[in-house]
């Protein structure tokens, strides 16, 4: 059996550093996967957990439960209200030259949703690796931060902003994805839940996860065959 990575646990809530291509719970889309993230913490901690947020499968990170159902709604309601600060890592095609916010309906299911989400560019690389008619590819690491919680949100903003993560399908660049996975042998969706902070309480609980493997590998490539020295 799989065992998570427990980042916190109190009397109330446990929260794991979800691995990338996890899934969250079953699901009839994904009819591939045998394993889950709620049954596996489920069974590593011998009780019942009740989930709070999801992550897609390709996103690894701060994942969120509760040990009682009661407080599902209680902490859920924190997100509905934006009391929760959420903050994504990514790496992402050209370079994003100074922060903003996106505000940029999306749609899911048929109906059209508001989302907003906040982009602040932390370093630049450009490397010797061709995917087109430029010598070179450039990239950008960004933290990313959405107001809001809608499907694929973030994958679908920064693609709106011809920025689009690297490794995503389908909303992202095929010759990107082509290059980091036959050239730096990197397949992994570069998107990282690192951090989520609220108050529950009068208590402030900060939730942070590490890095996957590949996420690491990806920076440490980078940084070795960067062209640039230039941070934000």
């Amino acid at each position: 059996m799989k065992i998570l990575e427990i980042i916190y646990e109190d009397d109330v809530l446990i929260a794991i550093n979800k691995p990338h291509g996890l899934l969250v719970h079953r699901s009839p889309i994904a009819k591939d996967a045998d394993e889950f993230a709620l049954q596996l913490l489920r069974d590593q901690i011998g009780q019942r957990v009740h989930l709070i947020h999801r992550l897609d499968r390709k996103t690894s990170g701060v994942l969120l439960f509760s040990k009682k159902r009661e407080m599902v709604k209680v902490v859920q309601a924190l997100f509905n209200n934006k009391q929760v600060r959420k903050t994504y890592h990514a790496i992402v095609r050209g370079h994003i030259m100074k922060p903003g916010t996106l505000i940029y309906a999306l749609e899911h299911e048929g109906k059209i949703q508001e989302a907003t989400t906040d982009y602040v560019p932390k370093s630049y690389y450009e490397i010797n690796y061709s995917s087109g008619r430029y010598p070179s590819s450039r990239y950008t690491f960004v933290h990313l931060s959405p107001h809001t919680g809608r499907f694929h949100q973030l994958r679908k903003h920064m693609a709106h902003l011809r920025h689009p993560i690297i490794g995503d399908r389908p909303h992202g660049c095929n010759k990107q994805n082509r290059l980091w996975k036959h050239e730096l042998d990197i397949d992994t969706m570069l998107l990282h839940a690192a951090a989520l902070s609220f108050t529950l309480n009068d208590k402030v609980i900060e939730l942070k996860a590490d890095y996957s493997p590949q996420f690491k590998k990806a920076l440490r490539l980078l940084q070795k065959l960067n062209l640039l020295d230039r941070r934000v």
